[in-house]
């Protein structure tokens, strides 16, 4: 009855959440509410969330001021000098040009904003391919591929998800897979490097012969020069290095992390206090909506293990394995997390259907960081920039001027190949048996 019960709550979440009938926000925290008290849990379901949101609130924190931390980063002009080097050293050659737009690409997204990648790096580099009567595609394609392919930080989206859902730590889930994203990054530079050179054979362009030099110069506001901090370029650089390998040396906790990282950057760059407080202004709705989504998602995972829900979901769905095949449940969930992109948004993947899986996983004696490690590896994140059912895809698409059934026929391909380098990576250093 516990199961049924678990199994008829999972599927109206993700019924609701898919069908866009309530806000991710307002389904994560009124269906288990309402499941709950269906059975019969009563007052004691407020004891559930409470417990759920204490679990995740050191997720919930670093990731506010993480989100603070790159924001504040950006802002100073952080960025900027690199963007420049890029376009430079691009010049007018094809292959160039195409392997600069990915590595542009990644390097943007290191704040994990899809939204601010795309809109840095597509008005950046598409005067160059439009000069040079480049397929536009080919841009969509490489810089899809290098912001999804790093969106598996662990400030960003997805990984802060699985971390939320299954209820390990940051570090334990995302360490020990950066190798395999290292390779996956590394692909993604050979994709952008063949598709250019397809390029240079199909315009006929031998080191730019016969094209105007050309470099994009980003014109800045009088608000972003205000805030603009070129002199600290290397201090913010040195800053935001110290950071990420602490992260993951994984001796401090990265909420501590990130606090001590936005006091400093915001000490330095900006010691008014006026400063300061708009700084943080101009980051808090992105910081909050993210927040409130996890917080809520802390009310769903409370009650469902506080309830047992999910443990007897998974106890009933063991026996409908096949018997050998449970230690191929990574894998097999690595395969198919890039296609389910284009199916699930990720709140209902992440806060529906994985901790089912994962809760099916450890009843047959697979360790849940397997499940989430194999999961963050294509769901929303090489995944994310060829989704419907995120806006950045939208935003992409739009700013290179291209339809999404042409974006995704070009690039679905490469992107899949890239989550299959990253598996088969993954599998090579022993994170999930074969």
């Amino acid at each position: 009855m516990l199961a049924l019960l678990g199994l008829i709550t999972m599927l109206a979440l993700l019924g609701i959440i898919l069908a866009k009938r309530m806000s991710a926000l307002a389904a994560l925290i009124a269906i288990p509410i309402i499941g709950a008290l269906i059975g019969g849990f009563g007052l004691g379901t407020a004891k559930f969330i409470v417990q759920g949101i204490q679990n995740i609130a050191p997720v919930v924190a670093m990731f506010i001021f993480a989100i603070i931390f790159f924001g504040v980063l950006t802002d100073a002009g952080m960025f900027d000098p690199i963007i420049s080097k890029i376009l430079r050293v691009v010049g007018n050659h094809p292959t160039r040009i195409v392997m600069g737009s990915a590595l542009l690409a990644m390097l943007v997204h290191l704040d994990g904003s899809g939204a601010v990648t795309f809109l840095i790096t597509i008005p950046a580099l598409l005067p160059l391919y439009e000069r040079l009567n480049m397929d536009k595609r080919v841009l969509a394609c490489v810089v899809a591929l290098g912001a999804g392919t790093m969106n598996m930080v662990p400030w960003g989206g997805p990984t802060l998800r699985a971390a939320t859902s299954l209820q390990v730590s940051i570090t334990d889930l995302y360490n020990p897979i950066i190798p395999a994203q290292l390779c996956g990054l590394a692909f993604v530079m050979l994709v952008a490097f063949w598709l250019g050179r397809r390029e240079t054979r199909r315009l006929g362009i031998v080191s730019g012969e016969g094209t105007e030099t050309f470099v994009y110069q980003r014109v800045l506001t009088d608000e972003e020069k205000k805030i603009r901090r070129p002199k600290l370029f290397w201090f913010n650089i040195t800053l935001t290095a110290a950071v990420i390998a602490a992260l993951i040396w994984g001796t401090v906790a990265p909420a501590v992390l990130f606090m001590v990282g936005v006091t400093l950057a915001l000490i330095v760059n900006y010691p008014e206090v006026a400063m300061q407080r708009a700084r943080v202004d101009a980051h808090a709705k992105a910081a909050l909506m993210m927040a409130s989504i996890l917080l809520a998602a802390g009310c769903l995972i409370g009650i469902m293990k506080g309830t047992g829900m999910i443990t007897a979901m998974a106890k009933a769905a063991v026996t409908f394995i096949p018997k050998g095949l449970e230690t191929h449940i990574p894998v097999i969930m690595a395969l198919i997390s890039m296609p389910m992109s284009l199916l699930f948004d990720p709140d209902s993947f992440y806060f529906g259907f994985l901790p089912v899986v994962a809760e099916v996983a450890k009843t047959l004696g697979v360790p849940v960081l397997q499940v989430g490690q194999a999961a963050i590896i294509g769901q929303m994140t090489t995944g994310f920039p060829l989704s419907p059912l995120t806006p950045a895809t939208f935003l992409l698409i739009g700013l290179v001027g291209i339809e999404l059934g042409e974006h995704q026929k070009f690039t679905f391909l490469y992107a899949y190949l890239t989550t299959i380098v990253i598996a088969i990576a993954s599998i090579a250093i022993g994170l999930y048996p074969l």
